[in-house]
């Protein structure tokens, strides 16, 4: 035996191993007689003779035509409860004088139906019209009612009873092929049809000049296709071990790949968020995507003729395009405010607040919107925060996004001040994000006084903003019933990820890429 030869034989499965030993140089080799002499599983001889070809020890000689029938959905229910033919002919026989609609409603048969099988029953004699078009059947035979009704009945039945459902036209009568043919089988479509015809070809194998050096190497060697593949703890327990033969094993194959199912590192990382923030005291909010200009930029004291309400900024909702009503009295008294101040103690914006504007329809365009949203109904002193899904218009790059999330909150009480602001901003940007270095600068809201922002150093993208935050002002919180410091935050959650997960890009966060899922880990 060559080594090219051995190293072959070492790598053949028991499958190929059963194949080559059973079969010689003039034998045919069909998938579906291999599996029965070998008493293989259905799809295993497929196996064997595929692999056989792959390595060059079988080769494909020719390809066989063969027709099948395959019963139907229609077929089965004939089979279960009559044909047609049957079932309009008991009906004659049992209710004498009906029309052909009266018996096709008592066989239980739809009319078009009845009429094709009055047609058969009529040639076969056995069922007739008189002058009032009333239905006359012959007597039943003491030998059967024979003909078609007979052999249709023996082809469901025998379908019924083969395997998959399937007759071979090889196997079947001539008088059988004709009704099949006939129009009780129909090749595509026609899901009242008994039989689906399927046209198939089956490939024939023959072994090569190697395929026989392989075989006589096996007998060789002792090996049978039966060794064990695998040393089980019944093996070791009844001492069946000490009889085997195992199979050979290349120990450098490597092991197949597990891959355990996990959670998504940022979806992760966004519970990790709520958890932290929960065990520090803080309740969840959270509201619709669409919001009115009421909430989303009205009730933070944005004028109305802000830059951010233009239409390359927010998007507007097509249908319906406004809310039908805002609730009172926060409208009333946000109106007051942007246009004298109210009574916040502030001279507003000085314009006349448009009462049809404020309800028109939006994709919330920032988080804040629910902080505003849950100051009417919020407890003093009382923490809220919500991660919040937000749209706005923006180029999209490394660190921006048309579709984002930010994570929004408020803390209300009397001794509530810039230092407890600063204290939660370090929480986000060191505790959450794991910025090595962080710095707060100067930052301008309509809404908030003082404004600060937060800004970390992303080891390769350099210095970016992580988010907004800020004292509200009188004209928000007195607008909207609440008369103690309010400090709020909106910062940029995706971008947190960014430093929390060691990635470089914002769109790394919702990659189609499950190897780079697979990889990642929340720090």
């Amino acid at each position: 035996m060559d080594s090219q030869t051995q190293t072959l034989v070492k790598n053949l499965h028991p499958l190929e191993v059963k194949v080559l030993l059973a079969y010689g140089p003039d034998d045919e080799l069909r998938v579906q007689g291999v599996e029965e002499a070998l008493s293989l599983k259905a799809g295993n001889g497929n196996q064997a003779l595929s692999w056989l070809v792959g390595k060059g020890l079988a080769r494909e000689k020719r390809r066989e035509q063969a027709v099948y029938y395959e019963l139907g959905a229609a077929g089965r229910a004939w089979q279960k409860d009559g044909t047609p033919e049957e079932r309009l002919l008991a009906a004659a026989r049992a209710h004498d004088g009906l029309s052909l609609p009266e018996a096709a409603a008592a066989a239980g048969i739809e009319n078009k139906d009845a009429g094709s099988a009055y047609g058969s029953l009529a040639r076969a004699g056995l069922l007739s019209m008189d002058g009032g078009k009333r239905l006359q059947a012959a007597p039943p035979s003491p030998g059967g009612d024979g003909g078609r009704l007979v052999l249709v009945r023996g082809l469901l039945d025998r379908a019924a009873a083969a395997p998959g459902g399937i007759l071979a036209e090889a196997g079947l009568s001539p008088a059988e092929r004709d009704a099949l043919a006939g129009g009780l089988a129909r090749k595509r479509g026609g899901q009242d049809a008994a039989f689906r015809q399927v046209d198939r070809e089956t490939p024939v194998y023959t072994l090569t000049a190697q395929a026989l050096e392989a075989a006589a190497a096996l007998r060789e060697a002792g090996i049978s296709g039966n060794e064990a593949g695998a040393l089980t703890p019944e093996m070791l327990e009844n001492g069946a071990w000490k009889t085997l033969t195992f199979r050979s094993y290349n120990v450098r194959t490597p092991p197949t790949r597990l891959i355990p199912g996990r959670t998504n590192p940022y979806a992760q990382f966004l519970e990790d968020v709520k958890d932290t923030l929960t065990s520090l005291g803080f309740e969840e909010f959270d509201g619709p995507l669409v919001e009115t200009e009421f909430w989303n930029s009205d009730a933070l004291f944005m004028p109305q003729f802000h830059s951010a309400r233009d239409i390359h900024d927010v998007y507007r909702i097509a249908e319906p395009d406004h809310a039908q009503a805002i609730d009172e009295p926060w409208l009333s008294n946000v109106a007051a405010a942007h246009e004298n101040g109210g009574g916040t103690g502030s001279r507003g914006w000085r314009y006349h607040f448009d009462r049809d504007f404020t309800r028109r329809l939006i994709l919330r365009s920032q988080g804040t919107v629910m902080s505003a949203k849950t100051l009417p109904r919020a407890k003093i002193p009382g923490k809220y925060f919500g991660i919040l899904r937000c749209f706005r218009y923006d180029k999209v790059d490394a660190t921006h996004n048309a579709d984002f999330y930010q994570t929004e909150g408020i803390v209300l009480g009397e001794n509530v001040n810039l230092r407890t602001l600063l204290g939660m901003l370090e929480l986000f940007a060191v505790e959450i994000a794991g910025a090595k270095e962080v710095k707060y600068v100067p930052g301008y809201f309509p809404f908030t006084e003082p404004s600060v922002e937060v800004h970390v150093r992303h080891p390769a993208l350099g210095w970016f903003e992580l988010g907004g935050s800020g004292i509200f002002r009188p004209e928000v919180t007195a607008s909207l019933g609440v008369n103690v410091p309010v400090a709020a935050w909106g910062i940029g959650i995706d971008r947190m990820a960014l430093m929390a997960l060691g990635i470089n890009d914002l769109r790394d966060l919702f990659t189609s890429s499950l190897e780079s899922v697979r990889l990642r880990r929340v720090h």
